[in-house]
């Protein structure tokens, strides 16, 4: 069973339950009807980034689905809070490719979305042989993996959010949601 395309999907949800507020935001990235499976974070090869409305063509209610996710929770009063998958693409198609998951307070959606951006990148760079500095900053990584010729694109997905200022539990998720089988 290998996944032949992905979507990538977020969403944010509040309630004075925590597992509620969890529910508000799988509703909010409309995948809540499905039965979520977490994996590990393999971007199959040749696997086709769809749009969100597209996959979600290809799935049922009460389907088992699986995803890469990235989880945040609070109910601090105005905490700033992220959840951020990022994607690594190689360029030979056969290749496989990496999706990261980063959750972190405190930081800004376009901070969080490099991060996770950047640890995608990371871990694709050393499947590939490809070096990179650490401590470099993604503008001067982004450039060298342009350079290397074996990432060919790296992209991500974020949801930020503020933590209710009633306490009420706040909820960010991102997703990328795996459809085996889609053509």
């Amino acid at each position: 069973m290998i996944p032949k395309m992905m979507f990538l999907t977020k969403g944010m949800g509040k309630h004075k339950e925590k597992l509620t507020s969890f529910e508000m935001a799988l509703r909010s990235a409309g995948i809540a009807q499905y039965n979520i499976v977490k994996v590990s974070s393999i971007l199959p090869p040749a696997c086709k980034i769809v749009s969100r409305e597209r996959g979600l063509k290809y799935l049922s209610p009460g389907e088992v689905v699986f995803c890469v996710m990235s989880e945040n929770s609070t109910n601090e009063p105005h905490r700033l809070l992220a959840s951020s998958i990022g994607i690594a693409i190689p360029k030979e198609k056969e290749s496989y490719g990496y999706l990261s998951e980063h959750h972190s307070f405190g930081q800004k959606e376009e901070d969080a979305g490099d991060y996770a951006e950047s640890l995608a990148a990371q871990m694709l760079a050393t499947t590939l042989g490809v070096e990179f500095d650490e401590n470099a900053s993604w503008d001067e990584q982004k450039e060298y993996y342009r350079i290397s010729d074996k990432i060919v694109k790296t992209a991500n997905i974020t949801q930020t959010a503020i933590g209710d200022k009633n306490g009420l539990w706040t909820t960010v998720i991102a997703a990328a949601v795996l459809i085996p089988g889609a053509d």
